[in-house]
């Protein structure tokens, strides 16, 4: 557990960050006169803004829902992170370096080195990216993206990309941008070979996994071809950033959506996830290739905040795995306030699947 952030800190932190600049990120604000901004709220529907930012005090409140705070507390509010998140991201936006109190597990060490694997991650993203582009062996990931129905577009917006066959394309390329090789095995994006660091993942489709501020933390890699050994699907290994009981993927994207319409829709695999969202479900999440479970179910709570009309909707294969999962998920429900439901397609077909041969409107229903 991270320990107390100095008080100090969190004081320079609020005092670093215009909470204008933080705010407008999120929304349009305009002159409300007074040395005042105002725009539309982001924590409720409305069609006249009644959201307002005072730059001077570095206050927001909404004179419709009542919502108000500082900048750490509108961040926490938008992005669902605790308080100890929302500060260390402003901190980072603002260059300013934390101090935890004495008997917390996270001193400025294990900060910097947070900040370290995450930008390695960040730059991994972007190079599987622009390989899936432009690269003429990711013929067979476009190939897989297009026999599922995903288009360029569609990958663009999971950050969907390829990782080379080659023992240590994005090695070398993390290497150029100064990191160690120490870091690069840490990251787990590198893995011990005979001359040293080689890349984990080679040959594959390769899907961002993202916390639930944004982040990339960790991958999903689908083999594509024949003469990979390795199993159908694998992950980034348990790291400092990583542990796959408690990402599920695509909660960056449906956190907002979730949060709004209290309901929360679970699935299987990554392209199903793609396939509900680009339908019109955009409150689809998936765990990472593990069951369901207590940490899983931490991550929904702080979206659906025990909203007992709340839903969480289970949707799994069709076949006997797919309704054992199911099962295993609801042995947990007493720890949902809200209600849980199980939907699985008669005909055994997933979201993907699905899509691929009804559309979207199959889907959706």
């Amino acid at each position: 557990m991270a320990g107390r952030i100095n008080d100090e800190d969190v004081k320079a932190v609020r005092d670093a960050v215009p909470i204008d600049a933080v705010v407008s990120e999120y929304l349009q604000l305009r002159n409300a006169g007074g040395g005042n901004l105002k725009g539309l709220c982001p924590f409720h529907d409305e069609k006249s803004p009644s959201f307002q930012v005072s730059p001077s005090k570095g206050l927001f409140h909404c004179f419709g829902c009542q919502e108000g705070g500082d900048t750490i507390t509108f961040v926490m509010k938008v992005d669902h992170l605790t308080f100890s998140e929302a500060v260390e991201r402003l901190a980072g936006q603002a260059g300013i370096t934390l101090r935890y109190e004495e008997g917390g597990y996270n001193p400025s060490h294990q900060r910097g080195e947070r900040i370290r694997l995450v930008e390695a991650h960040k730059i991994a993203a972007q190079y599987y990216v622009e390989q899936l582009d432009i690269s003429p062996e990711a013929d067979a990931g476009r190939k897989f993206l297009a026999e599922r129905g995903f288009d360029q577009a569609a990958a663009a917006h999971f950050g969907v990309g390829y990782s080379p066959q080659g023992w240590d394309h994005l090695t070398r390329h993390l290497r150029g941008k100064g990191f160690t090789d120490k870091e690069l095995l840490l990251s787990g994006l590198s893995q011990e070979g005979r001359r040293g660091p080689i890349d984990r993942f080679r040959g594959r489709l390769m899907w961002p996994i993202r916390d639930i501020g944004g982040e990339v933390v960790g991958f999903g890699a689908r083999k594509l071809y024949e003469a990979d050994n390795g199993p159908k699907y694998l992950n980034t290994p348990d790291t400092a950033i990583y542990r796959k009981s408690q990402v599920l993927y695509g909660i960056d994207l449906a956190k907002k959506d979730i949060a709004k319409a209290s309901r929360a829709v679970v699935v299987e695999g990554y392209t199903d996830v793609m396939a509900c969202h680009l339908a019109g479900i955009t409150t689809a999440i998936a765990t990472c290739g593990t069951a369901f479970g207590s940490d899983h179910i931490k991550i929904l709570r702080r979206l659906l905040m025990d909203n007992g009309s709340a839903r969480v909707i289970f949707t799994f294969d069709g076949d006997s795995a797919g309704q054992k999962a199911a099962l295993r998920a609801f042995e947990d429900d007493q720890k949902f306030a809200a209600e849980t439901y199980i939907a699985i397609a008669p005909d055994g077909m997933d979201p993907c699947d699905l899509r691929l041969a009804k559309g979207d409107e199959a889907v959706a229903v």
